[in-house]
């Protein structure tokens, strides 16, 4: 074939052209997927890259890494990319490099996480709550807390370090990833610590560094393995807070006191390197000897006295002082006071000694007995008023007490506590003296004789008594001077429809029944129902029986007549006197004589009006019988009588 022949014939592959390059396009440039591209360009912030089609793209030079891995960028490497859009508003592709990366070692990530094996990133940046790590161009977040197995205060020396992480959390599809350095270390420390934990054992000396200081000790580094050392331990001396004698970072040499194999649980003492001051401490400091002291402590129980360095003993709030009661023990010393005390007990095995100072003085209640007796009468300062009495100076640090009970006869304890004000002087009288209970009671009203003696009256008896207040459920009325009770509504009287309140007036006198007398209480119960009651069984037992067909107004009668005979016989030795007066009582008997004896009254009725007569002529023919046994028996108890 020639040459014109062969450019006379069309070149024809039997392929389209069109659908080759659609077919290229579609399979090398799909977004959401990894392709491949050329570095054409790069900047302070941007490497701008060519994945081919004349389509290129700008991805921030920040997602190439830190450091060394930036560096490693240059123009004209080829590098692959995640396509996330053809075209932005600028016409430009949009890359990037770290999703590339991600999909990349998404996988490997996995692999180390599900395997437990370590990857290799550095510690570039600082954010919220830790750090950022660099893990062949992928960031991942590393905790504070898990960069070291203690607190790290300054991670400088950390950061730009390439170093082994621990993956602990990976979540594909948030994209995140957290690492920890303080997997790596404690396994790195695990067989370390296996190793130190067998040799120790109570008793091993142990150095180490102070780690960490609290209110109730210090943690002490002893390589892969901590240890507590207790404020009570550090020193046989009183520490108030470790940080009085150590500070972190301080070398320190301790001794393994106890130690839990189960809880790996060490605990150290430092004290225990010096020799106690405890020993032989009972020959030192024997019970009842007297020795000089500093307040190192008060608390609110008492107040420690340091006798020594590393002894100390407590002064109860008790033990301070023979007169000064209910005081805060700061009220009594201070710290760093010099104070005298006596040895009252030693425990050398608690490592504990009773102080106190109140038994190095001559105790005042023991002269209060050389100058007082239970009945002296003294006079004194009222020195405090509470509600319960009134506190008296004794002595210059003594009171005694007034019990509100002890102050008036008559008046309420409540009422009687309120006459009297702080700084009033009053006499009173000793009651009891308790010295071994530091206690003396004190009377008032026992200057004064008890109304109660003049007081008479026992159960049953009958008395007058003078009615001082009247109210609607009773009356109240006085039994002797100072001295009342109340009489209630249903005690007024016998009729029920007479037991009215009202019908008393104050200064009225009124004769009753004592139903319960209470001396010592200073009650009494009185009743006039009870009293009226037993006068008309008197009056029937004496005068006659309803039984009989006589009234009780009848009998009553009776009785009155009988009494006014007896008084005219006792008037007959006194003519004189008796005829003024039997004219006036003979009138007033005959009016309540009308009142109590109805009988009488109708019989004289029946002679002044004739037309009421036959009305009650019948009732007055069935009394009459009655009328003449009962004034058989009233002849009988008058002859009786006149005999």
């Amino acid at each position: 074939m020639s040459a014109s022949t062969a450019q006379k014939q069309p070149f024809n592959t039997g392929e389209n052209f069109a659908e080759l390059l659609e077919q290229s396009f579609s399979e090398e440039l799909k977004e959401g997927t990894i392709v491949k591209g050329r570095v054409i360009g790069r900047d302070r912030e941007y490497i701008t890259v060519d994945i081919g089609l004349k389509t290129e793209g700008r991805i921030p030079l920040y997602e190439f890494g830190h450091g060394e891995s930036q560096q490693k960028v240059a123009v004209g490497d080829e590098i692959e990319v995640y396509l996330e859009k053809f075209e932005n508003r600028e016409g430009e592709a949009v890359l990037s490099r770290e999703k590339a990366l991600r999909e990349e070692s998404w996988e490997r990530f996995e692999d180390a996480y599900n395997n437990d094996v370590t990857v290799e990133g550095t510690i570039f940046g600082r954010v919220k709550g830790g750090f950022t790590v660099d893990l062949d161009g992928v960031v991942a977040f590393l905790p504070g807390s898990q960069v070291d197995v203690r607190p790290v205060k300054d991670v400088s020396p950390l950061i730009g370090v390439k170093q082994p992480f621990q993956i602990l959390k990976l979540d594909r599809a948030r994209s995140n990833i957290v690492v920890s350095r303080r997997a790596i270390m404690e396994e790195s420390r695990s067989a370390e610590r296996d190793e130190v934990l067998s040799k120790i054992k109570e008793g091993s000396v142990l150095d180490g560094v102070v780690k960490n200081i609290t209110d109730y000790g210090a943690f002490i580094d002893l390589g892969p393995v901590d240890g507590l050392l207790h404020v009570t331990d550090i020193s046989w001396r009183r520490v108030n807070h470790p940080s009085e004698v150590l500070s972190v970072g301080q070398t320190v040499r301790t001794k393994v006191i106890k130690y839990d194999e189960d809880s790996k649980r060490i605990s150290l003492g430092m004290k225990q390197l010096e020799e106690s001051p405890w020993e032989n401490i009972e020959t030192r400091y024997a019970v009842d000897s007297i020795h000089t002291g500093r307040v190192s402590n008060v608390t609110d129980y008492g107040a420690f006295v340091e006798l020594e360095p590393g002894i100390e003993g407590l002064v109860h709030v008790s033990e301070m002082s023979w007169t000064k009661k209910n005081l805060h023990p700061s009220k009594i010393l201070s710290t760093s006071q010099e104070v005298k005390v006596k040895v009252l007990d030693v425990d050398p095995v608690k490592h504990r000694i009773s102080l106190g100072i109140k038994q190095c003085e001559e105790n005042p209640w023991n002269k209060l007995t050389e100058k007082y007796k239970v009945g002296d009468v003294i006079e004194g300062e009222i020195r405090n008023v509470m509600d319960f009495g009134l506190f008296v100076a004794l002595a210059e640090d003594i009171d005694g007490l007034v019990h509100a009970n002890d102050i008036s006869w008559d008046k309420k304890p409540e009422d009687a506590v309120k006459e009297f004000k702080k700084g009033d002087v009053v006499k009173a009288k000793i009651l009891a003296m308790e010295l071994d209970k530091e206690r003396v009671a004190l009377g008032i009203k026992q200057l004064e004789k008890d109304p109660m003696e003049d007081v008479t009256l026992t159960k049953g008896k009958v008395a007058t008594f003078t009615v001082t207040a009247v109210n609607d459920d009773g009356i109240e009325v006085e039994v002797v001077d100072g001295i009342t009770t109340f009489i209630k509504r249903s005690d007024l009287s016998a009729d029920r429809l007479d037991q009215r309140p009202e019908k008393f007036a104050v200064g009225d006198r009124v004769d009753a029944k004592v139903i319960n007398a209470d001396r010592a209480a200073r009650k009494f119960t009185l009743s006039i129902k009870a009293y009226e009651l037993d006068e008309q069984k008197r009056a029937i037992a004496e005068y006659g029986s309803t039984d009989s067909g006589a009234s009780l107004g009848d009998i009553l009668g009776i009785a009155l007549d009988s009494a006014k005979e007896k008084k005219a016989a006792s008037e007959k030795k006194a003519p004189a006197k008796a005829a003024s007066k039997k004219s006036a009582k003979d009138s007033d008997e005959e009016a309540k004589a009308e009142k109590k004896a109805p009988a009488k009254k109708a019989s004289k009725a029946k002679a002044d009006d004739d037309a009421e007569a036959k009305e009650d002529k019948k009732p007055a023919a069935k009394k009459a019988p009655a009328k003449k046994t009962a004034a058989k028996k009233t002849t009988k108890s008058k002859d009786k009588a006149d005999e």
